[in-house]
């Protein structure tokens, strides 16, 4: 008998979670929207955390105050919800909104798109930032070094969700999904939780707490995109692309790693050129 006839023996058993954790009549909370709402509260709180800590900032003066971050965190979720909806639509299900335009704003048949949010966001910041004279590589910065609380959580709703799971997989901590078929599958959503998440928010809060890069404004806003650009990568390897989109060549290429790809370069620039550039980010 076949070895992979077998590989439902050895998988994990799937945690059944209900995806809705209080439902009172048509109002529904569910983990993946407790994900959002917690994960960009915490980074509110985190935010500001690091704005009262003027010795990692240049010449020790935070370049904005609390009060400005409790009144962007609207502007926030605005630039998340809006700009991973727009995202999903044109990247991954553009042919659907050309045949029924109203489905751009039926949110509630799921869907969002994280490049989408990240340009929502930071749309949102630069915006916020000019209306109030920060700087905006210095607001990018604030921002980037919360996104992952955020990520991780929102990566462990979707695991709940039984929703975004990896391609077929002999390993032994493999899960045979509800809506995935019979044999295992990565649970990439998790690896997702673990590298953009948890690894992420470790390595920005070393460059942020440690190494003081908040002196450099742009090189913690390019770090972020940078590992998330690097992260997001490998988990396509794992992670089941899209039915309606599959791999867009080779039999590995997919959209995600395209529009990765150039988050990476984007990132190293930032990087590479927070010092040269530093004095006329102050001025921006």
């Amino acid at each position: 008998m076949s070895d992979f006839l077998l590989l439902p023996l050895a998988a994990l058993p799937f945690p059944n979670i209900d995806p809705v954790i209080v439902q009172i009549g048509p109002l529904a909370i569910r983990w993946y929207g407790l994900g959002y709402i917690v994960g960009i509260l915490i980074a509110w709180w985190y935010a500001k955390r690091m704005v009262n800590t003027p010795q990692l900032w240049r010449n020790d003066t935070p370049p904005m105050k609390p009060v400005d971050l409790d009144d962007f965190v609207v502007w926030a979720a605005v630039g998340v919800v809006a700009g991973g909806r727009l995202g999903y639509v044109f990247f991954y299900d553009f042919a659907q909104f050309l045949a029924n335009p109203l489905s751009l704003v039926a949110v509630w048949n799921g869907g969002m798109s994280f490049h989408g949010g990240l340009l929502g966001t930071v749309i949102a910041m630069v915006l916020f930032a000019r209306s109030r004279g920060i700087n905006p590589w210095s607001m990018i910065d604030v921002v980037a070094a919360t996104a992952p609380i955020g990520l991780g959580l929102v990566r462990i709703a979707n695991f709940i969700n039984s929703e975004l799971w990896g391609r077929t997989t002999d390993v032994p901590w493999g899960v045979i999904f509800p809506d995935g078929g019979p044999l295992p599958r990565h649970p990439s959503q998790l690896y997702e939780a673990a590298l953009e998440g948890l690894v992420l928010f470790l390595v920005l809060r070393l460059l942020t707490h440690r190494l003081l890069m908040l002196k450099r404004p742009r090189f913690v806003g390019g770090a972020f995109i940078f590992g998330y650009g690097v992260s997001r990568i490998i988990v396509e390897f794992f992670r089941q692309p899209d039915a309606h989109i599959g791999y867009l060549a080779g039999g590995w290429l997919t959209m995600g790693m395209v529009l990765s790809m150039p988050m990476v370069l984007i990132g190293l620039w930032a990087m590479l050129t927070a010092r040269s550039s530093e004095s006329s980010a102050a001025r921006a």
